[in-house]
């Protein structure tokens, strides 16, 4: 099932993680292989995807990032 554009989740792919949708790779992987310097072309050529599908994950990351509450307590 497609959650985000380019995105989606099926408990029988990669233990129901969002992937980009058509394949087995998860958004965690291609954000993780960006945060480590990888370019996006090396990116790219790892895992066989497009500009794309990385701008897709990468979309995806942000909305995530925007809507999960803090994880610390704020000081009262």
């Amino acid at each position: 099932m497609e959650i985000f554009p380019g995105i989606s989740m099926d408990p029988s792919i990669r233990f129901g993680k969002p992937c980009l949708t058509g394949t087995r790779i998860d958004v965690a992987t291609v954000v993780g292989a960006l945060a480590a310097g990888e370019s996006i072309e090396a990116v790219q050529d790892a895992y066989a995807i497009t500009r794309e599908q990385i701008l897709a994950a990468l979309r995806y990351a942000t909305h995530v990032a925007e809507h999960v509450p803090p994880a610390v307590k704020q000081a009262s």
